[in-house]
């Protein structure tokens, strides 16, 4: 797509090909707003596999993977292996996660830090953890990765939902909990690997140490206050420049945190049942996961948000979801009663939806369907306010493989609702035929959302120069494949 993640791609490309793997450049201009491991990712794709769009993915992917791995770990360690593995599907199934890995963003990586952050740090703080050395090292290495790939976010969520259970736990005064953490060598390794390119950032691009929180058309401040005042400060407060983003109500954002982990949100209703005494191992565990939670969200509540900045907690959520799973009961068998009544309703909207569009012709591609809201284009997910009726003729397959998932699921769960893990195993497939459907409109609304077309006619064309006039962004596939 255009955008986001032509751009990134790009970046990466033009770090290879210069041989600058300190300042990320695009039409060589310096791009000083993220930090560099996610572009070090992809070049290192490029150099094994060569430079193409899903060779800029794959890092992405892997790490999308590994984090739903650590998650089933996690779980595991604190409850069991069967809440683990709920856990581990719970969040590969959720629907946010599907739907913002579908951007070539650094946040779910950024999300495999912070999970290995605040389990290494749990784990330190267990009297009966072998092997200090070991975790102090992923605790480390997990702040310093963090601080590569979104900045200094990374380092204050799981230090401060930390620092939260432990006042909880009344362990933040504790000398034998802080010498159990041995932070001296996790914070050791983090500025070892994170310090030397801030270090270089600032130096290649000065002027070095600019202090104002004020910026305007043609002034310069060099990466140090870019980066972190800008970046950092001036977004938290809602004063950047330039304001080329908007925010999400915080209503909104709170409450779509049940649609990004859904289906599982349903389960999440019995979590107050659980036990958060830290009496036991999966007691703290479920208490940490709520600190998690509270701070990630309270920071944003003062904050711009996105829609998927939330993405943070949904490993905290997952292992939440993991737990109530395991434990059966009631209030269990109640959230698959609801899901299921939510599944039939929507095979019902699904059905009708398709039947109304099924005669509807559909030629050329999606565009011609589609209205235009610029406005809410500042939002990650602006462009769904563009689909209008007859863009559903255009989507005739992924509406019946988004109708057959739901309606089967709600047929499976009508027949097998008191079996937890026949039940946990039907919303998984459902959800996986989900995803393929929702693959597939992906994938119809490629000729809107990229200029890949276009770049496909330009390679056709005589050998020439390619002139951008102040549009680099909104046809950014032409320059990563031209």
């Amino acid at each position: 797509m255009d955008d986001v993640d032509a751009v990134q791609a790009q970046a990466a490309r033009n770090m290879l090909s210069s041989g600058d793997w300190v300042t990320a450049r695009l039409d060589g201009v310096a791009y000083l707003e993220k930090s560099p491991l996610n572009y070090w990712m992809i070049a290192v794709a490029y150099c094994i596999f060569g430079v193409h769009d899903w060779a800029a993915r794959l890092p992405h992917a892997l790490a999308v993977v590994l984090l739903c791995w650590m998650t089933y770990r996690f779980g595991r360690w604190a409850f069991s292996e069967t809440a683990g593995l709920y856990a581990g599907i719970a969040l590969s199934t959720s629907v946010g996660l599907f739907l913002f890995t579908r951007i070539l963003i650094p946040d779910a990586t950024l999300v495999l830090t912070i999970t290995g952050a605040i389990w290494a740090w749990l784990r330190l703080l267990e009297p009966d953890t072998e092997s200090w050395l070991r975790w102090s090292l992923l605790l480390g290495l997990c702040l310093g990765a963090g601080l590569l790939l979104k900045g200094l976010i990374a380092a204050v969520f799981p230090v401060m939902a930390a620092l939260v259970y432990m006042a909880v736990t009344r362990s933040l005064f504790s000398w034998t909990a802080w010498r159990r953490l041995h932070l001296w060598l996790a914070i050791a390794v983090a500025l070892a690997i994170a310090v030397p390119w801030y270090v270089l950032a600032t130096l290649r691009n000065p002027p070095y140490f600019v202090f104002t929180l004020h910026s305007g058309p043609g002034e310069y401040h060099g990466f140090f206050w870019f980066y972190f005042f800008n970046e950092h400060l001036l977004r938290f407060l809602g004063l950047r420049y330039p304001r080329d983003y908007d925010t999400v109500p915080r209503f909104w954002f709170w409450i779509l945190n049940l649609v990004w982990i859904f289906p599982w949100s349903f389960y999440l209703l019995s979590a107050p049942t659980l036990d958060y005494k830290p009496t036991s191992r999966a007691g703290r565990t479920r208490l940490m996961a709520l600190c998690w939670i509270g701070v990630v969200m309270l920071f944003f509540t003062f904050s711009t948000t996105q829609e998927y900045y939330s993405m943070p907690i949904y490993p905290a959520l997952a292992l939440l979801a993991g737990s109530v799973l395991s434990a059966g009961g009631r209030w269990v068998r109640a959230g698959t009663y609801v899901l299921l009544g939510t599944s039939s309703i929507l095979f019902a909207v699904l059905a009708v939806l398709l039947l109304s569009v099924w005669r509807v012709p559909a030629p050329g591609d999606i565009s011609q369907a589609l209205t235009q809201h610029p406005e809410l284009y500042t939002h990650a997910l602006g462009h769904i306010w563009d689909l209008t009726l007859n863009a559903f003729a255009y989507l005739k397959l992924p509406l019946a493989l988004a109708a057959f998932a739901f309606g089967g699921c709600a047929v499976a769960l009508a027949f097998g609702r008191n079996n937890i893990r026949r039940t946990v195993f039907v919303i998984a497939i459902s959800m996986i035929i989900f995803f393929q459907g929702a693959r597939i409109a992906l994938i119809r609304f490629d000729n809107y959302l990229g200029s890949y077309p276009l770049a496909e006619r330009l390679q056709q064309s005589p050998p020439g120069q390619l002139i951008e006039a102040d549009a680099y962004y909104a046809f950014s596939s032409v320059f990563f494949l031209h």
